[in-house]
């Protein structure tokens, strides 16, 4: 199960979907591709201060204050997980 946390300060993604076998879990890649762009695009195209940790099965952002671009980005991270709980519902747990 992929947990996504979201906080007024803090974006945390943890877990695997084990949707598939590794390398092939479709859910797991969809999840990972939109929380890295999410990361790099508060990083390339606002000015806030961000801190993130990235592993494998985790992906945390701290955040303060954030700009108006900086939560569209945030929000758009969330259109897009909730469309791939809607298409492959059981595997993204929000909280």
């Amino acid at each position: 199960m992929i947990d996504v946390t979201a906080r007024k300060d803090r974006l945390t993604v943890s877990g695997h979907a084990n949707y598939a076998t590794k390398g092939e879990d479709v859910v797991c890649a969809a999840v990972t591709i939109l929380s890295l762009t999410t990361l790099q695009s508060l990083v390339d195209l606002t000015e806030d201060e961000i801190e993130y940790d990235v592993q494998p099965g985790w992906v945390d952002v701290r955040y303060k204050d954030l700009s108006e671009k900086a939560r569209a980005l945030i929000d758009s991270f969330f259109i897009g997980v909730c469309m791939v709980d809607e298409i492959q519902p059981g595997y993204i747990r929000i909280l």
